[in-house]
This record gives C-alpha cells, structure tokens and sequence, in this order.
C-alpha cells in the first residue's frame, strides 16, 4: 500500500492543522493534534506486551507514560520498530523504584532500564528546555550544563510532555501513543511529515546542532534508512557545522557508525555522509585516499556496503569487524606500501600498517580490541589467500577469518583489483574434493623434475703408487 492511500484517512484531519508561517518551529507553541482510535493504524497487537507493561506500572504509581518517537513512526509507516521506547512524567530515581528488573544509567541523559529477559525497555522523563536566567543556581548545574559552543553536557532538566516533544530532535519523533484512549498526539506536525517523506528538525537547525552535532548523523541516517528527503533548512546548514563532530567523544561515534551502516542502507547513508562533508569528519585517513588509483577506494567501499545491506536484508549477520576492516582498507594499504619501500617484508608492513591506522582512527572513531584484532585478522589473511602450496594452503582454509577474508577478497576482485582471478580459485578450491584440490596445488606448483641417475658405476678415484 502506498504511503498516501496509508494515510488517506487522516487528509480531512491533517487540513485542520494551522499552516506552516515560514518560522521555525521553537520559535511557536506546539501545534497539538489528537489523533483518536479510529484516525490512526497504530493496534496495540503490534506493541511490545513488556512495553505495555511497563506502562501500565507507571499509570497505577499516578504517573503519565507514553510510547515515544521511532516506534510509532515505523508503526504509522507499516515497519516493525526494533525497540520501544516509553517517556513518563516519573523522575528517574521514581520509575526505578517501581521496577525491580530496572537500572539507573547515564549521567549526561539519565535514562531506567527495564529488563525483560533479552529485551529492554527504555524509560525516560518528560525534558525540559534548560535555563537562560542569571539567577541559575549551582544546584540546577547539577541537572543542566551546556559548552560554549552550545553543546548539551549534561541533560536533566525535567518539564512536561509539551516541554519533551519541543526538545525531541525530528517532527517525526515528536508523536506519543497513550493507552487511555488509544490516541496519538502529535506537537509538531510530524504525522504530516512522514505522510510528506521529510526529515524536519523542531527548532532553528543551526541552534539544535550545535547542542548536539550528533543529530547531523542521525538526519542522514533517517533519510537513508527511511528513503525520507531531508527539509531544506535542516539539509543547509549541516557542511558548514560538520566539523563540531571532532568535539563528540570517539566512543560514541564508534556506537552511530554501527547505526548508520548497519541499519540496511549502508551505501546511501555513505553517498549521502559524503555529500554533506561528514564522511571526512568520521574517516578522515580514508576520505584522504578514497579518489585516488582511479577511483578504486570508492568502488570498493561502495561495493562492500552493497554487500553488507544484502546481508541484512537476507537476515544474515555483519561484523562491524568486517564493516571498518573495508573502510579502513584503502589508508592501511597506503601506508603498508610506505613501509615495504623501507625494506619491510609484506606481513610485517602490514601488521605496522594495520596498527597505524587503527590507532589513528581511533582517535575519530574507538574501535573496541574485540574488533580491533579480528580487523587485523581479515587484512592479514589478504596476503596468505596469495600463499598456495602445500600444507599452507589448508591452513588458510581453516583460518577462523577465511570466510570473512574470502569475502573480503572477492569484493576488491569486483572493485577492479587485479589479483589473477584468485577469488575464482579459492572458490573452486573450497568446492573441490581431495583430489581435485591436490591436482589445483599440483598443476600451480609442479614438481621439479628429478635428476636421473647414471646406469654405469662410478669408478673409484686413481691413486699413484708410490714409487719404490
């Protein structure tokens, strides 16, 4: 069903809405919309039963709860959300103490946990704007702290639901589902933007980035993942604010790359990082080199990502060893082609090489050491897929990475690397019986031909007699 006959039933509502006054939207109040049971898609049999739980909880302690944001936007567009996420009037400290299976965690945004064997149920309290009055107290700093730059460093101002949906990052994010009544209320015609496809942020853009340049990233991501346009005036300032990234810490950025290419649509989020000048501010070894030799640092990228999106949509899993090893490929082998030319033999320069890089990139993005290794790993095999004779060759084939490696060998193969059709025959290695793969090392590797010996025996060597 298409997305306007989806929401063909809410046209004579949405009309009802006040026009757009070309002002931002913090610069108005909330447009508040109630959409009841019978004007929305959203059943409660598509819900999360440890979400509803966790709302009712809630609700019998005298608090207001509500699902929030991601979950109903992928319920209105017909997707199963992957989590839900519950907002409440409770403070923190009081909705941990309604759930024994819960935790208190964070500092900068003070967030409970509920756990309900592998499934987790994010609460969180209503936000409120921060203070701009002199008379703020050193008490109050304990709740909200911004840089100078504007950046929020800490977050904990509570308010009410009207205060929280100003404060959430998209329209579309701004929706809250409560289960008296089974409404949607909308405060910041967010309905009307997912019926438009539009990425819109709530506020002055270059205001809500510079509090958190995090939310740069995630526009891209939702317009790629959602097939969403991003707004003009939230697309327009994000070039010139990219560069605000380099104040994210290095842990977080690692945890939003996994989200940007491993939600399904890793080639159009890396088109559109590059467009927008934030691939650089994430890769910048890598957005150094990606043009050089022809362009093959983009072709293989770009393949490794198609690639990565066809396994998701096969549910098959993806490393993000694997995901930064291809990233990283392009500045490792630049720099393991320095380090040959200073007399280092091929592994050693690409074991150098490969720590370099890592290293340097972890200055952008933290690459945890339970990816670190097995990066190495899949670079590292690279050179022993090109070793094939004797019992080497079965080692390979037996290397906890070899799949990985083999797959990673074949997209540079399709990338336009010339390797010999290697890939081609280590797939037919792995297809073959014994002997056929004994006859595949034999026919590269002949035997040197033995020296025949000599049918006459050797007569042993004349001594002179000495003379009498």
């Amino acid at each position: 069903m298409k997305l306007n006959e989806r929401f063909g039933w809410l046209n004579a509502l949405l009309n009802k809405i006040p026009g757009k006054t070309g002002k931002t939207v913090h610069q108005q109040k909330p447009t508040f919309t109630k959409f009841t049971r019978e004007n929305h898609s959203v059943s409660r049999k598509q819900i999360s039963h440890n979400a509803l739980k966790v709302i009712y909880r809630l609700q019998d302690g005298g608090y207001e709860a509500y699902l929030v944001g991601g979950c109903i936007r992928d319920l209105l567009l017909g997707k199963q959300p992957k989590d839900f996420d519950v907002v409440t009037s409770a403070t923190p400290e009081e909705a941990r103490r309604l759930f024994r299976n819960s935790r208190l965690i964070g500092r900068r945004f003070k967030l409970v946990h509920v756990q309900f064997g592998r499934e987790i149920i994010e609460v969180a309290t209503f936000r409120a704007h921060h203070s701009t009055s002199n008379e703020l107290d050193q008490a109050s700093t304990k709740h909200a702290l911004q840089a100078e730059t504007g950046r929020i460093l800490r977050d904990n101002v509570y308010g009410t639901i009207e205060d929280d949906a100003m404060r959430r990052d998209f329209t579309m994010n701004a929706l809250y589902y409560t289960t008296r009544g089974f409404a949607i209320h909308d405060y910041a015609n967010g309905v009307k933007d997912i019926q438009a496809r539009t990425v819109r942020l709530i506020g002055d853009p270059t205001t809500r980035y510079q509090e958190d340049p995090v939310r740069m990233l995630r526009a891209i991501r939702f317009a790629a993942k959602l097939d969403f346009t991003i707004e003009r005036s939230t697309a327009a300032p994000i070039p010139e604010l990219a560069s605000l990234l380099s104040d994210i810490p290095s842990a977080r950025l690692f945890d939003e790359v996994l989200k940007l290419f491993l939600g399904g649509a890793a080639e159009q989020t890396f088109l559109m990082l590059r467009q927008y000048g934030l691939f650089k501010q994430l890769f910048p070894m890598t957005d150094a080199l990606i043009d050089q030799d022809d362009g093959f640092g983009l072709r293989f990228i770009t393949l490794a990502l198609r690639n990565t999106d066809q396994r998701i949509r096969q549910n098959k899993t993806v490393h993000p060893a694997f995901l930064f090893a291809a990233l990283l490929w392009v500045p490792m082998v630049h720099y393991a082609h320095d380090i040959r030319h200073q007399g280092v033999p091929p592994i050693p320069a690409m074991i150098q090489a490969g720590l370099h890089v890592i290293d340097s990139q972890s200055a952008h993005t933290a690459i945890p050491k339970r990816f670190a290794i097995p990066m190495r790993e899949i670079w590292e095999i690279q050179h022993r897929l090109t070793v094939r004779h004797g019992k080497r060759t079965e080692a390979t084939l037996n290397h906890a990475r070899f799949r990985a490696g083999y797959d990673f060998l074949l997209i540079r193969e399709q990338a336009g690397e010339q390797l010999d059709n290697l890939g081609q025959w280590w797939s037919q290695y792995q297809q073959g019986n014994e002997q056929q793969r004994r006859q595949m090392l034999k026919k590269l590797n002949p035997q040197p031909r033995k020296r025949r010996r000599s049918s006459h025996r050797r007569r042993p060597p004349q001594h002179s007699r000495p003379s009498s």
